[in-house]
Formats: structure tokens, C-alpha cells, sequence
């Protein structure tokens, strides 16, 4: 059956979310192609002031890498815009000059922040809060100015104060209104907020109209109504979104504050759908994740030929968060009216605030301010239209037994997880079906808790209720992925203990819940029998992420980088021609030198990538593997005037020694010949630095986003104390460190006076660490990319032979 062409506009979460429930219900009905004006794969949008405020890293927050694209075979372009549809002959146009046909189309463009048209909103330093970008610049222009304003008091403006006040910026919040947060609180409980932010550091402007924003190239004062001033460096505008509608409206498809659809999530336009921040359902226009999840599950349904049933009927809001420490929850109509009564309760001291709003016996809108834990019973009363008659109005706010969890007294039915949906029964049945026994592995096979994060909480008591004497309060086992309750040591020791030699052995000896695994364990399981049987054990290329298989790295456009070795960044003439040459047979778009000294050919077809390597016939720099990367170097004593060792010599020593080394996640490492480290060692998985006579060798730096000095880990006197502490030390993280975890993670788990005690107090240690690592090194095969070549040939071989067949019948 020929796959029907499907084409998401979007690549937020809820577009994603959407394919992951089409992928679920038939994953062989369609060809996916996806566009995201961002250049990044889909990420967790309400985790970006966690960002900001430094409690996480933009990696955290990815929700789906681009090897998920890859292995569903979802063709994705980031950083392209989709400008226009033609309906009659169903294609897309880019602003990258590329149309791409549909059967079906989804738009989930989500929304654009709402910039307000003041003088001088168009200087340098002033910015919205709605992307990673925005996160970024604002952490940037912390380390150079002092000072910020913010222009909105609600929940996006709060945090990104919040987040601009860890980074020692001092901060005024500006709003229009006389209290924050009016979407979401009442009167009283945003007062008692007001305060408590006014004891971390922010200064609130309340009934403030910004009139201007004043400065020569880049915002220097802010002005207001009835002329008050203010000093700002940085000016952040928090004042709302608008759906972005551009892509529909220039294709005459019907909008009115968004793209309007019905019940199914169906716009005016054949066989073109709508859903998100960017869709308008009854007039209404949703903003929270909880709905774009029904309308993700609705749209599924319909776009799979499964019966959707009554289709998305609107959502009653909820909002359950933390508010700079401070949790929050609302939902439904908690505002006074002539119609409601409203049940309250206020601890002062405590910081407490608590209102249930009250209609004809049913509950019709709460907040809940210093103590959420009833919200999701209230939400639950709400969407049920629960009667109150009977129960007393002060008791609806009060557990019948403080100390044990509200899960316990809840129904099956009732949700867990607003954001996705999730009822206590499902994790339940989740829990005691697939042995979970972590929040984590609950995450990974529910997906409650996926989003916001607020019901980990409830999501631990549902496990200490469901497991009993099972379940150990206060630890969260790090499993190695949903499909086991094992973790990584206990993995590890069970292949030891038992002689495990295969990945589908591991998975049916240890009672993987799915006899397939998935991409977190196959990866990790592979690995990990390598590094245990290193001599017997044979590589299963089948189990690695996509970049490893295909030796290159997928880009954003679904094209590929090639990165060929060069020795402690030394390359020669011969070599250069072979890359010049094969970047003009292969139309290279770029070629760029990167920070590990090599150069990268970028923008390479996956059809062309077996070619490419035997043209080139260089050994891989392994850029895309979970292995040792590169070694960086100075030009050291032969060529610097300061350089006191053979910083290159050394270095190409190391990168020869350890290539193609298996290791749990990428190894990068540098030598520099003097104390001003050119070569960047400090910031390096293994950093060497030469000093008068004598080799420093630094451990567990990190250069990307967790920024990471290394720890002196000791002095030594030659080159070859230099690779035998290296071997000890490589061993040691092999045999030890969790799958993808990087040895400064590592290295801060265990303790550097651990890794001290072993490879400096115990020589005997020391010594059969080294002995391991030579079998290791001794047993590695030739470089694979030949062995990859060969059987991409035997592929076309046996296809073309195949097809002969065909022919000849």
C-alpha cells in the first residue's frame, strides 16, 4: 500500500505530540515531513524558564533529538518557514525556495509574542520570552549589564524576572494592572504572590503604562505615563501571544483570532488540519498544554481513519505551576460573581491561601496559593460536575487524613497528569504491568509528568501506594530506560554474573518488558556487553543511534556532516586535496573548520554519504560518536615561543592510542604546551598542560552548556606516564560511568578522592585498569566506515539483482 504524504507545519509540541499519537496508532500509514522555523528539533517550550533560571540545560529539555526523527523516518527542516499552500495541487512553498506535495496537512504554527508598539521598542536589548534565542540573549546580556525591566506581571513575565534575577540582574516589573497574575489568581492570593516576590529581590511598578523606550542604538531608559523613569539595560516584553495565522491567511484558508476548525480539528481546507496555540476551537484559543494534548489525540484519530467519537469539545483551564518557589494552582471560574459562593481559607503566617468558587452545589473554579495538594481533586470535582450537597463545604479543602496522599482516596478515573491526560488508573496499571518502580520510568512509559513537572509528587505517592514494602521512600532509581526496573549497575552486573553476550539474550534473561527494547536501551545494552567482553563480544551496529550507523551527523535540513580524522588537528596537502576534492564532486554547501581542529563537510545527502567516505578514504574523526573524539592541540615548544613540551607530538600519540575507543558517551580531550592553554585543556573530559619539566593532567572538564573546569587529577614527568594515567583513567569511566553520562557528570557523582584513592593510592589497581585498556585497544577492529561502505554496496547489490529479477519475470 502506497503511504500517503503527510506534512506537519510546525515543530512545536503540540505538532510532535500529535505524530507521536499518529505514530502509535498506524506508524506505517504515512511519510512525515516536518517544518520548524526554529533550528532545533522539538523542545519542551514551559521548561525554558527553568532554562533561563539555571535549574536545567537547553539539552534537557529536548523532547525528541533528531535521531527520533531519524528513526521514525520523519524527514525534518529547521530554520525554514512555510510561506504558502497551494490547495489544488496540495504542495507547500518554503522560504528556502522548496515546495514538498501532502495528501494531509497539519498546521500547528503555534503563536507569535505580542510586542507592544511603543517608540523605540525596535533598539538593541529590547527582546520577548518565547524561545531558546530570547534565553540565551538574556543570559548573555547578564554578564555584561546590571540592570532590566520587564514588561508584564503575569506567569511568563514573573519568570522571566525570576530567571534575570539569577543571573544578578536587578529587576523592575512593570504591569498594567493592580495585580500580577490575574489570568490565574484572584485579588488576595496575587497580593500575598506580590509579596513574597518582593522578598526574593524583584520591584513591582503596578498600574504602570509604558510610554517609551529611550536610547541612542541599544535601550538605555524606559519612560511612563505621568513621567516616572527608569535605568534598563535589558528590556523583556511578557504582555501575551497572538496565534500565528500567516501561513493560513496567505493561503486563503478561513481565520479569525486563529485558524478555525471544527470538532475534528479540520479547517476550511480539504485535507488540512489545525491544532495548537495557533488553532481557534468555539471562539476559543488554548495557550496551555493540557488541551493541545486532547486536540493532539482528536486529530490523531481523525487523520488515521480511526473513530474520534464526539471529536475535541473545549477544555476547562487549569494552571498548576510554581511561581519562583511559590506553588499556585487555578482552574474553572474562581473570580467572585453575584451567581457563586466561595468557600476561603487564609493562613498568614503559613502563606496559605485557599478558595473554592461554588454554583448550584458544584464546583466551578478554585485557587490554591502555598498549597496546591488538593488541585488535581478540585479539577477532577470540576470536569466531573461533581454534586457537594452532601459533603461538608469546609472539608471539600481538607484531607481526611493529612498524613496520607489525596491518591489514595482518588477513583481510577481521575486525572493525575492534566498535561497529558493521564488518570491514576493508567499509572496504576502501568505500574504493576511493565514493574515500574522510578517517576522516571513512569514518565518514560505514561508520560505523566512529561511536561510541566508539577505531579511528580502524586506520581511518588501513587508508587509508594501501588509497590508498599517495595517501594523505598526518598530514592528515584536511575533505570536504564521504561523497558526494565533495573539500573545501569545492575545491568552491568548481571551480564558479568551471568555471561550475557547478546542484546536480545540481556533482554530476555532480565525480563524487558518490551522484547525489543527501545533507543535508550538497545544503545546502552551494546555498550555495555562491548566493554564487559571486549575481545569476544561483536559490535551491533543495529543498536546504535542513527549518526553512529550512518558515521556522519544529521543536520536540521535532514542532509549530513562528514567529519574525516586529523591527528591533534595536524593535516597535510594530500589530504586537503582529497577534501576539496570530494566537497566540488559532491556540491558541498560548507565547509568549516570546528573547534576540534578538523574540518567539517556539512550538508551531505544520506544517499551519497557511502561515497563520500570511499573518496575520501580517510580515517573517521568520529564526530558523531559516543567515543574519542578529537585532541586538541597547541603548536607547542617546536614553533611557540612560551611552549615548554611537544604539545603535537603528544597529542597525536593520544588520539592514535585511543581512536575508535568505546565510551559511554563522547571524550574530548587537549594539550597545551604551557600554562596559557591555547588548546582549551582545562575544559576537557582530559586536559594536559605542560609546566617546566613535567606534564599536568586536569580531569572531568566540560566546554558545552554545563560549563565544567577540570580538577587537577595529578603530575607526571613523561609522555608515557601521560598515556598509562590516561588508560587508568579511561578505564576506570568505561567500566563504571552510566551509559551517556559525561565524565564531569561522572566524575561529580563519584568523587574525584575516589578516582584519586584508585589510580594514585592503589598501584595494583592502577595496573589491571591499564591491562584491560590494552585488551580493549588491541581487540578494536579497523576503522568501520570501510565496513559501512561495503554493506551500503551490498545493499545496491542485492537490490539491483532483485530487480533484475523482477524485470526478468
Amino acid at each position: 500500500m502506497t503511504k500517503r504524504k503527510l506534512v506537519l507545519v510546525g515543530n512545536g509540541m503540540a505538532g510532535i505530540r500529535c505524530l507521536e499519537e499518529i505514530l502509535n496508532i498506524d506508524p506505517e500509514r504515512f511519510d512525515i515531513t516536518v517544518f520548524g522555523s526554529e533550528p532545533h528539533p522539538n523542545y519542551n517550550r514551559i521548561m525554558l524558564s527553568s532554562v533561563l533560571q539555571g535549574d536545567t540545560t537547553v539539552d534537557d529539555i529536548v523532547l525528541n533529538s533528531y535521531e527520533w526523527y531519524a528513526e521514525n523516518n520523519i524527514q525534518l527542516y529547521t530554520g525554514e518557514t512555510v510561506e504558502k499552500i497551494d490547495k489544488d495541487t496540495k504542495q507547500v512553498f518554503t522560504d528556502k525556495g522548496r515546495s514538498v506535495p501532502y495528501d494531509d496537512l497539519i498546521l500547528a504554527t503555534g503563536s507569535h509574542p505580542f510586542m507592544l508598539p511603543l517608540p523605540g521598542a525596535d533598539k538593541d536589548g529590547v527582546i520577548a520570552f518565547r524561545n531558546i534565542e530570547d534565553c540565551e540573549t538574556m543570559i548573555d546580556t547578564s554578564k555584561k549589564y546590571e540592570r532590566a525591566v520587564v514588561i508584564g506581571g503575569g506567569l511568563l513575565g514573573l519568570e522571566a524576572a525570576r530567571g534575570l534575577l539569577n543571573l544578578g540582574m536587578e529587576v523592575d516589573v512593570v504591569h498594567i494592572l493592580d495585580y500580577l497574575m490575574e489570568r490565574q489568581l484572584d485579588p488576595t492570593a496575587s497580593a500575598m504572590l506580590q509579596e513574597e516576590l518582593e522578598k526574593q529581590g524583584m520591584n513591582f511598578l503596578m498600574n504602570h503604562h509604558t510610554e517609551a523606550i529611550l536610547g541612542k542604538k541599544r535601550v538605555e531608559k524606559v519612560t511612563f505615563k505621568g513621567g516616572k523613569v527608569v535605568k534598563a539595560d535589558l528590556v523583556v516584553m511578557a504582555v501575551g501571544i497572538k496565534p500565528n495565522v500567516d501561513v493560513a491567511k496567505a493561503s486563503d484558508i478561513e481565520t479569525n483570532r486563529g485558524i478555525i476548525v471544527d470538532d475534528y480539528m479540520q479547517t476550511s481546507a480539504p485535507d488540512i488540519y489545525s491544532l495548537g496555540e495557533c488553532a481557534e476551537h468555539r471562539e476559543m484559543v488554548y495557550g496551555l498544554v493540557a488541551p493541545l494534548w486532547e486536540q493532539a489525540k482528536v486529530l490523531a484519530k481523525q487523520i488515521c481513519g480511526v473513530d474520534a467519537e464526539n471529536g475535541y469539545q473545549g477544555s476547562i483551564l487549569s494552571t498548576k505551576l510554581k511561581v519562583s518557589g511559590v506553588d499556585v494552582f487555578s482552574a474553572g471560574e474562581f473570580n467572585d460573581s453575584q451567581n457563586n459562593k466561595a468557600i476561603r481559607i487564609q493562613d498568614e503566617f503559613e502563606g496559605i491561601y485557599k478558595k473554592v468558587v461554588v454554583r448550584d452545589n458544584r464546583i466551578v473554579g478554585s485557587v490554591l496559593f502555598g498549597d496546591t495538594t488538593e488541585g488535581t481533586k478540585l479539577l477532577n470535582m470540576i470536569n466531573n460536575e461533581t454534586d457537594i450537597s452532601e459533603i461538608g463545604k469546609v472539608n471539600i479543602l481538607q484531607s481526611v487524613d493529612q498524613s496520607e496522599s489525596i491518591v489514595i482516596d482518588m477513583d481510577d478515573s481521575e486525572i493525575i497528569c492534566g498535561c497529558n491526560g493521564v488518570s491514576k488508573g493508567d499509572i496504576v496499571s502501568a505500574i504493576k504491568e511493565n514493574g515500574l518502580a522510578s517517576i522516571a520510568e513512569v514518565r518514560d512509559c505514561t508520560n505523566a509528568s512529561r511536561s510541566c513537572g508539577t505531579c511528580k509528587g502524586l506520581v511518588g505517592d501513587l508508587l509508594e501506594h501501588t509497590l508498599g514494602d517495595e517501594f523505598e521512600v526518598g530514592t528515584e532509581k536511575e533505570t536504564v530506560c521504561a523497558c526494565t526496573t533495573l539500573t545501569h549497575e545492575e545491568v552491568v552486573a548481571e551480564i558479568r554474573d551471568k555471561g550475557l553476550s547478546h542484546t536480545r539474550e540481556v533482554m530476555n534473561v532480565l525480563g524487558w518488558s518490551t522484547p525489543e527494547g527501545c533507543s535508550k536501551c538497545r544503545p546502552a545494552i551494546n555498550y555495555y556487553l562491548g566493554m564487559v567482553h571486549p575481545t569476544d563480544y561483536e559490535d551491533e551496529q543495529e543498536s546504535r543511534f542513527v549518526n553512529e550507523r550512518m558515521h556522519a551527523n544529521i543536520q536540521n535540513n535532514g542532509t549530513y556532516s562528514v567529519v574525516p580524522r586529523m591527528y591533534g588537528g595536524v593535516t597535510n596537502a594530500k589530504d586537503l586535496r582529497k577534501i576539496a576534492d570530494v566537497a566540488d564532486k559532491y556540491n558541498v554547501p560548507l565547509l568549516k573548520v570546528t573547534g576540534g581542529q578538523r574540518i567539517d563537510l556539512l550538508g551531505i545527502k544520506k544517499e551519497d554519504l557511502p561515497s563520500v567516505w570511499a573518496d575520501l578514504d580517510m580515517p573517521s574523526g568520529y564526530a558523531y560518536g559516543k567515543t574519542i573524539r578529537t585532541v586538541k592541540t597547541c603548536v607547542g615548544e617546536n614553533f611557540c615561543r612560551f611552549g615548554t613540551q611537544d604539545s603535537i607530538g603528544l597529542g597525536i600519540e593520544i588520539e592514535k592510542k585511543f581512536e575508535r575507543l568505546n565510551t559511554p558517551h563522547k571524550v574530548k580531550m587537549g594539550v597545551s604546551a604551557c600554562p596559557r592553554n591555547c588548546a582549551e585543556s582545562g575544559i576537557k573530559d582530559v586536559g594536559i598542560v605542560g609546566v617546566d619539566g613535567a606534564w599536568e593532567i586536569y580531569v572531568g572538564g566540560n566546554g558545552g552548556t554545563d560549563l565544567r573546569a577540570g580538577d587537577l587529577l595529578c603530575r607526571v614527568k613523561t609522555s608515557e606516564e601521560v598515556l598509562e594515567m590516561i588508560a587508568a583513567y579511561l578505564q576506570l569511566y568505561r567500566e563504571n560511568a552510566r551509559y551517556l553520562e559525561r565524565t564531569s557528570h561522572w566524575l561529580e557523582r563519584v568523587g574525584l578522592d575516589h578516582v584519586k584513592s584508585v589510580l594514585l593510592e592503589d598501584q595494583d589497581m592502577k595496573e589491571q585498569l591499564v591491562s584491560r585498556m590494552d585488551i580493549t585497544l588491541s581487540a578494536i577492529p579497523g576503522d568501520p566506515w570501510k565496513k559501512f561502505i561495503e554493506s551500503e554496496k551490498d545493499k545496491e547489490e542485492l537490490f539491483q539483482s532483485k530487480a533484475l529479477e523482477v524485470t526478468k519475470s
